[in-house]
């Protein structure tokens, strides 16, 4: 047994490390967290000061068997989980649940995984630091108490099964403020002038100019062409500068994840998994920092590596300092481990993320680039205007040899990269090849992309390096935000041209508002963000938010005593609970649009129970309200009466096909085609209102296709799809994931069958309670037992003020009564229907009413 035992969070990390210390150490995973808050419980005793109940989570429970034996074996325990608060905190989780001893364990900790870098930390260990400890801690009790406070609220007062949380809340409401600053927005058109001039009357060196300012009328563009034909040009003033431009600091988590977005259009999720990797396996520096500075040892690899390739004159040490005033992660940007490894093996994601690592480090530490600047204003002989033309030649390269930093700009229609400019003198005659006169219209701010909504949270000081990426997946994940492409539409502008001495006009199209990758917000999460700013300021203010960030800074410093911090948060927090729950009104969303003028009646757009819709007259008519759903493309925030109205155009009734009726409709999933009792997904982007007979019929036969049965099984046919959540096999009404360890393509009788099976066996475990009848259940889930109620997952909680659970032998006889009880907790007007209908036999009230 070896003397040492040293334990760190990955395998990949265990085992490069492994091969750089000798027999006498042991090094071992854990495998992440050992150990969290109690899930179905909060876990936080409130009244005890915030007192934590921790538990060790099943699919541990085998490690944390395997390291207390080694543990109580080693004459000495190394904790070498990572250097930030989240390693700090996994330190202390495996110190507490391990049983250590403190004479017996020493915490060490790196910045990469290099030989002298393991061997100098061993040198120089330290005691666990319970300042980053408390800090981790502080942030993880707040956001458990925000999450458990807040999503109940949501339940009762909005739908089932939603959720908030402190960072992702505030995520939400900047892209819910900017889709409104964008749909606000209205396009003002200007008329932009751009000239061609050659140097002498048959010559082909080319000289673009611009005019600076802009025409709101076309018929001032016009005349100003107009006013051209036949005038003289020539160059009035001609100033040639140096210029010079710097590279930009090494990588930062949030530069990372911006630049891997612009460059390799990788999300930031995808980005910090490969870093993750190349950082476990030696090749980068610790991934989660916002530091911008870079090591004495690796600025003199830096020099060396540029002096070896490229000469003295390519070389200018710098040093950067950190912008983010809470930078407290770690001490040094994310680099290369070694400057002279170009390249790494690995896949291509891999390589293709260090690729950028490494030139982004060694280009900071590059001499600058030096470029000649030429500006040209161009007099013409009939207007008082000139006319700007604008070049630079690259005089010396410097570190753009290696590396050019991407923007998100995306404001530059204009910008055609280096201009050229010939050789020019003040006072020469210029010869107009053509001018244009081109209608242009202003752009409403960008929408985020996953890489500018990280840069805004950083600006704001909102999260921290290790919160980026999963606020992001989460908002995503629980449909508050969509990240997807969006078409364009067509749009017409105005063109006028000077050649050859004669105006001409022209219309012309282009395609304007086009999406690649936009994180649009769903109309449940502005529903959810608008009730959170109306009654919860402090949890989705920018500032308040910042403000929580710098406090668990200090405490990180030994500034702050935390649960005093958490006091003065929660207090004031839930009683904005308490009185929200007694006192705000549901929120849908509901909006009136007008009147339908068939019917006179109101008609109303709002998030229903299942979905986003529009709704004719009132719920308290005796004619029930006539509903119909929004396509995906339309949102209740912005869909207008006309096409509200056409949703109820649906559905519309075609010809019987083979003795069956064919309808189109539109319904939760979107548009469909209705064949006798079969319904058939309309492909995406295709208006339901176009459909005519001929096209429901390819409709209807490609369906028939893709159904068409590729094997049976037990005398049933298995027919294949892809759906939602990927490709699967549908038998005997049990839809059936395929895993991508079968090639879906190419599926065997044998693979099938495997896969019938095991579904069968899951679903055979699946329900502890079924009431069929009622679409009520108790089912096994991933954390533990929930109610289903319909299409809805509901928590299962024997009291809701203390969350306290129910044991196996009380689910086995829990009754449909205390089962409706609990449901009605979390959805309260879930059985409504039935008091709707014994209201309408007592129309007494209402007849009083309209002899008012």
């Amino acid at each position: 047994m070896a003397k040492n035992l040293l334990i760190v969070e990955s395998p990949a990390k265990a085992k490069t490390i492994e091969g750089y210390l000798g027999k006498d150490f042991l090094v071992k995973s854990s495998y992440g967290h050992i150990r969290d808050l109690v899930k179905g419980d909060m876990g936080i005793d409130i009244s005890n000061n915030f007192a934590q109940t921790y538990e060790v989570p099943a699919d541990k429970k085998q490690v944390v068997a395997e390291l207390k034996k080694l543990a109580k074996d080693a004459e000495m325990v190394w904790l070498a989980s990572d250097e930030d608060r989240e390693g700090e905190a996994i330190s202390w989780h495996l110190y507490e649940t391990l049983g250590l001893k403190e004479n017996k364990t020493k915490r060490i900790v790196f910045h990469e995984i290099t030989k002298p870098a393991i061997l100098k930390a061993i040198e120089t260990p330290r005691s666990i630091d319970y300042n980053l400890v408390n800090a981790q801690q502080a942030r993880r009790v707040l956001d458990r108490l925000v999450g458990f406070e807040l999503s109940p609220v949501l339940w009762k007062k909005v739908k089932p099964s939603l959720s908030a949380g402190r960072v992702q809340s505030v995520a939400v409401r900047l892209i819910v403020d900017r889709e409104r600053e964008v749909n606000k927005f209205n396009a003002t058109a200007a008329y932009k002038i751009t000239a061609e001039f050659s140097t002498s009357a048959n010559g082909k060196e080319l000289v673009k100019a611009e005019l600076p300012q802009r025409f709101e009328k076309e018929a001032d563009a016009e005349k100003f062409l107009n006013d051209c034909i036949g005038a003289g040009f020539s160059v009035d003033n001609l100033e040639t500068k140096p210029a010079k431009r710097n590279p930009a600091a090494p990588f930062t988590t949030s530069t990372l994840q911006q630049e891997a977005s612009r460059k390799l259009g990788y999300s930031v999720s995808r980005t910090m998994q490969i870093a993750q990797r190349l950082y476990e396996s030696g090749r980068i520096t610790y991934m989660r920092t916002d530091s911008v500075n870079l090591s004495e040892t690796a600025l003199q690899a830096a020099a060396n590596e540029i002096r070896s390739a490229w000469g003295d004159k390519y070389h200018q040490p710098r040093t950067y300092k950190t912008k983010s005033a809470g930078a407290q992660e770690a001490h040094e940007a994310i680099r290369p481990t070694y400057f002279n490894q170009h390249t790494v093996p690995g896949d291509n994601a891999e390589q293709r993320l260090y690729e950028l690592i490494w030139k982004r480090a060694i280009a900071s530490q590059m001499s600058e680039a030096l470029f000649e600047k030429t500006t040209a204003q161009i007099g013409l002989s009939t207007r008082k205007e000139q006319l700007v033309a604008e070049g630079e030649v690259l005089k010396f390269d410097g570190f753009l040899k290696v590396y050019l930093e991407s923007s998100d700009d995306e404001d530059m229609e204009d910008a055609e990269g280096s201009n050229m400019l010939p050789p020019l003198a003040r006072g020469q005659e210029l010869h107009l090849k053509v001018m244009n006169a081109t209608e242009r219209f202003s752009r409403p701010p960008a929408r985020y992309t996953e890489a500018s909504l990280v840069k805004k949270l950083e600006e704001l000081g909102i999260g921290r390096p290790s919160t980026y990426a999963p606020t992001i997946s989460t908002i995503q994940n629980r449909g508050y935000v969509v990240k997807e492409d969006r078409d364009g539409r067509q749009r017409t502008f105005g063109a006028i041209q000077l050649a050859n001495g004669a105006v001409t006009k022209k219309t012309k199209t282009e395609i304007t508002g086009a999406e690649k990758a936009k994180l649009f917000p769903t109309d449940i999460g502005q529903v959810v963000n608008d009730f959170l700013v109306e009654h919860f300021k402090g949890i989705v203010d920018f500032n308040f938010t910042a403000n929580v960030e710098k406090e668990f800074d200090e405490i990180a410093q030994g500034l702050q005593e935390w649960t005093k911090m958490l006091h003065s948060f929660y207090t004031p927090f839930h009683l904005e609970v308490e009185t929200t729950l007694e006192t705000a009104d549901r929120a849908n969303g509901e909006r009136l649009l007008g009147i339908d003028p068939a019917t006179g009646k109101n008609v109303y757009t709002k998030v229903g129970r299942f979905g986003p819709l529009v709704q004719i007259g009132e719920n308290d008519d005796e004619e029930k309200p006539r509903y119909a759903s929004l396509t995906k493309s339309q949102s209740v925030g912005t869909i207008t009466l006309e096409e509200a109205l056409e949703q109820f155009k649906l559905p519309f009734q075609l010809e019987d096909y083979q003795g069956k009726e064919v309808a189109v409709g539109i319904g939760r999933f979107g548009p469909y085609v209705k064949w006798g009792d079969a319904f058939i997904s309309v492909p995406k982007n295709e208006d339901p209102l176009s459909i005519d007979q001929d096209r429901a019929i390819e409709i209807i036969a490609e369906k028939i296709s893709a159904d068409a049965p590729v094997a049976h099984y037990q005398g049933m046919p298995v027919t294949k799809g892809s759906g939602r959540f990927g490709p699967f096999i549908k038998w005997n009404d049990l839809f059936i994931n395929v895993p991508r360890a079968y090639n879906f393509d190419r599926l065997s009788q044998t693979d099938i069958e495997e896969l019938i099976t095991k579904k069968i066996e899951k679903e055979a475990n699946r329900f502890i309670q079924q009431w069929a009848a009622d679409k009520i259940a108790i089912e096994n889930g991933r954390w533990g037992p929930f109610i289903r109620f319909g299409k809805e997952m509901l928590k299962l909680r024997k009291n809701p003020a203390t969350n306290d659970k129910y044991t196996a032998e009380e689910l086995a006889v829990i009754s449909l009564d205390e089962v409706k009880k609990l449901i009605v907790e979390q959805v309260p007007n879930a059985f409504e229907p039935k008091k709707k209908a014994a209201a309408k036999k007592a129309p007494a009230k209402k007849t009083t009413a309209k002899k008012k």
